[in-house]
């Protein structure tokens, strides 16, 4: 990484210089205490539905803190533009296109007429997968899943098959998507953990649709909502604010405990919000000044609000714009726990510790996306590639390619392919280079493909990808 890119993580300010020597001095000393682990992982939250981010609307205090206790990065994303990808890239730290699982489950969206056969995609996480909960349980830490898993089809390779020993997957609904409930479970694991290391997957229902929550925050947001804004829907509000209660639950349980300062504590999404209809009550948000949403390749389907908390060691209210993807969590975790990991296993994620230390920035010219399906919202099967600045996405079904230098144009307004033909041929190459590099599945022409008919969405049944051997039983919850 040049000098320019790495003087992107930016310092809360020389205020706070001597507080921040005496800070790192402390750390040291807590090294010979293992870390603990909490990764809180929120279901379609849009990069732009966090105070912190920019929006004026949504209230998340909690939330807000935890930036300023940590780093926020500005171009963090989800490895796919819809949720099981990018749960199990975080999994793995792998892409999902190298896993086969690049849709979520279980998909079934395909038009009538379409230019393009629907891939084998794969329908559960491997058993075999080294998960990063299997890697940080084989070295002594205690692991708990809760909320939402979503890779999985069936009874086949719940949470207990991958590594996590207390799998808590649903609460009482008190019209809080289990918010409560959910963070109530997970304040037990804390509690009964305190004493060894320990790795929480805190994964909530919220803010998926359908949408819910009570009548007092439906109230308080129609009250304060603008109708020609674009965030403005008072029942999605509510349910923010559900998940940031929850956030802020979660950090008193730390600090009540001692063991806030030992605690890396992460938060993110699984993929863009929800800008489009797509049943009651919708568009759930806007995650402008980003184009589109969930299930388009476009940044706001991808990029999404990160905030990681590193006491004593991540600067506090510091600002990172390298791009990083849920794949680099699994590195990261791994070496800042001091965990070799599997050998065997391979990873496309890579640490983001010296970011985090303010030390150096990543060995990694691009990232990439695979996504070779239609989505519900609308989004059409493609690839993309983001190398600096620049931003190419190849659409499946015929071939065309949009280019955006995203430093000068992050609404991705202005096509640039036609203007500058090399840097899109380059980043095309580049990005059929790693497809096969991975194995991506690429779909087929549809032989019977007639371009004079209409293609109309339909969800008919696809081919099945074999189950591997080795199922494993429901969790309880």
């Amino acid at each position: 990484m040049t000098r320019r890119e790495s003087l992107k993580c930016i310092g809360a300010g020389a205020a706070g210089a001597c507080l921040w020597d005496a800070s790192r001095a402390r750390a040291a000393e807590r090294q010979a205490a293992r870390l603990n682990f909490v990764f809180i992982l929120i279901d379609d939250m849009g990069w732009a539905d966090v105070g912190c981010y920019g929006s004026t609307f949504y209230e998340t205090p909690h939330i807000d803190r935890l930036a300023s206790q940590g780093m926020r990065f500005t171009d963090g994303y989800a490895a796919c533009p819809v949720c099981s990808p990018t749960r199990a890239s975080v999994m793995t730290g792998k892409y999902p296109a190298r896993l086969h699982l690049t849709n979520f489950l279980v998909g079934r969206r395909w038009p009538t007429n379409p230019p393009i056969l629907p891939v084998k995609w794969q329908l559960h996480l491997p058993l075999e997968e080294v998960t990063i909960a299997k890697a940080l349980r084989a070295a002594g830490y205690a692991t708990c899943h809760v909320g939402k898993w979503h890779l999985n089809e069936g009874k086949l390779a719940q949470p207990d098959a991958h590594g996590f020993e207390v799998c808590v997957p649903r609460a009482p609904n008190n019209t809080d998507k289990q918010a409560a409930g959910l963070t109530d479970a997970a304040l037990r694991f804390i509690e009964d953990n305190r004493a060894r290391p320990f790795f929480l997957y805190l994964c909530h229902h919220s803010v998926h649709i359908p949408l819910e929550a009570t009548k007092e925050l439906i109230d308080k947001y129609a009250a304060k909502a603008k109708p020609d804004a674009g965030q403005n829907n008072p029942i999605y509000a509510g349910m923010v604010e559900c998940v940031d209660t929850s956030v802020g639950r979660v950090m008193r349980k730390l600090e009540e405990l001692g063991i806030a300062d030992r605690t890396v504590v992460v938060f993110t999404s699984d993929n863009g919000g929800l800008s489009v209809k797509e049943g009651p009550n919708t568009p759930a948000t806007s995650n402008a000044p980003l184009r589109a949403g969930k299930g388009y390749l476009y940044e706001g389907g991808i990029r999404v609000p990160l905030i990681v908390r590193w006491p004593g060691v991540a600067r506090p209210g510091s600002v990172c714009s390298v791009p990083v993807s849920s794949q680099d969590f699994y590195p990261t975790f791994l070496e800042m726990a001091g965990v070799a990991g599997d050998p065997r296993h391979t990873m496309d994620g890579v640490s983001l510790v010296p970011l985090l230390r303010g030390t150096g920035g990543l060995r990694r010219d691009a990232l990439y996306w695979h996504y070779p399906h239609y989505s519900n919202q609308g989004g059409k099967a493609g690839g993309a590639i983001r190398a600096g600045d620049w931003k190419l996405i190849e659409f499946y079904d015929n071939r065309a390619v949009e280019l955006y230098d995203l430093k000068a144009d992050i609404g991705e307004e202005r096509d640039l392919s036609k203007k500058e033909p090399a840097r899109a041929a380059e980043l095309r190459k580049k990005l059929d280079d790693w497809r096969q590099a991975v194995g991506a599945q690429m779909p087929e022409p549809n032989p019977a493909y007639d371009p004079s008919r209409p293609s109309v969405p339909q969800e008919p049944p696809q081919p099945k990808a074999q189950p591997k051997a080795g199922g494993a039983k429901a969790a309880k919850g």
